[in-house]
């Protein structure tokens, strides 16, 4: 058990690290071919946040283990939010004032609430695969149309920040050597994760949707907490805010539209009957935090955050119908 912990982590962080370079190896050529930085950091770095998670769930799914896949997906958007947030918050409190980030809040509602009809009738299918792949691209193409209108109109604080975080001198050989160790190292370590994960599952009777809800997700959402804290350390608020919202975009159109294409098959009900209405209600919390008069996430508003996400843990581990199955 204990070997398997190891494995465990060990797992997760070459994941995160493979992602971490994934991205970074594609940015830089995305750069070097004239991609505008607006774009890449849009697409190739938003993208890049839910990369551990698409693997994980991916792989999950193609062994069998859909509600693993499922549970990261529905995890990790209540980690970010309750946990990653609810943490950034009390470190320094939060201003959402980029009119991009308070538009990207209705569509991450929008997906969430997409999210609830693909699950609501306890299966994923093919179709919801391609209804939800469908959201992201139309997705992606509107945050680039946002993302150029509030240029014309204005600098914007958040591209602005996301701009600044790209990459600058690096060469396209160095790139290209970090997107192949990038690409052995993923496959490899999702395989770590998934296995050892259904180890620990076995071994305290824990369902493979609540592994999936707490284990994986908490473990692939270490670069959101990453960046997300180090944009409040850094007083880039609207960057720690619209790295989440981004996140949980695309975790929900894509890291569950990609297991749910290459291998449909039943959930779990209390992934719909209880993990959803979490996800949602923190969804909506965020919104009314951001869209409210004051744009504020405070150290109240992250401490109730935190405790949100404890209690949520609380009923998970203790609740006998939700963690035994």
């Amino acid at each position: 058990m204990f070997l398997a912990i190891a494995l465990l982590i060990v797992g997760l962080f070459l994941l995160v690290y493979g992602a971490d370079r994934l991205v970074y190896g594609a940015a830089v050529i995305s750069r070097s071919l004239g991609v505008p930085p607006l774009i890449i950091g849009m697409t190739i770095v938003g993208i890049g946040t839910s990369l551990p998670e698409l693997i994980v769930s991916t792989t999950a799914a193609l062994n069998g283990q859909i509600d693993m896949a499922v549970g990261n997906v529905l995890g990790s958007n209540i980690t970010n939010i309750l946990l990653i947030l609810g943490v950034a918050a009390l470190i320094h409190p939060l201003a959402a004032r980029s009119e991009i980030l308070r538009r990207e809040l209705p569509l991450m509602l929008a997906v969430t609430v997409l999210c609830g009809f693909v699950l609501m009738d306890g299966t994923l299918s093919r179709l919801d695969g391609v209804l939800l792949l469908a959201a992201a691209a139309g997705f992606i193409l509107l945050m680039l149309k946002i993302a150029r209108l509030a240029q014309r109109e204005g600098s914007d604080s958040l591209t602005m920040e996301q701009i600044a975080e790209l990459p600058q001198d690096s060469s396209n050989t160095v790139a290209v050597l970090w997107l192949v160790l990038a690409f052995i190292i993923l496959p490899l370590s999702s395989r770590m994760v998934v296995d050892n994960a259904t180890v620990i599952a076995h071994y305290f009777g824990l369902s493979e949707l609540v592994v999936g809800l707490t284990i994986i997700a908490i473990g692939t959402s270490l670069p959101e907490l990453a960046t997300s804290i180090a944009g409040a350390l850094k007083g880039e608020d609207d960057m720690a805010i619209g790295n989440i919202i981004g996140s949980n975009i695309f975790n929900t159109v894509i890291v569950l539209g990609v297991p749910a294409l290459l291998s449909p098959g039943s959930v779990d009900a209390a992934a719909f009957q209880r993990d959803y209405w979490v996800m949602l209600a923190a969804s909506v919390l965020l919104s009314v935090l951001c869209i409210g008069r004051k744009h504020h996430i405070g150290h109240l508003a992250g401490a109730l955050l935190l405790c949100g996400f404890i209690a949520y843990l609380a009923v998970l581990f203790f609740n006998p119908f939700s963690t035994f199955g």
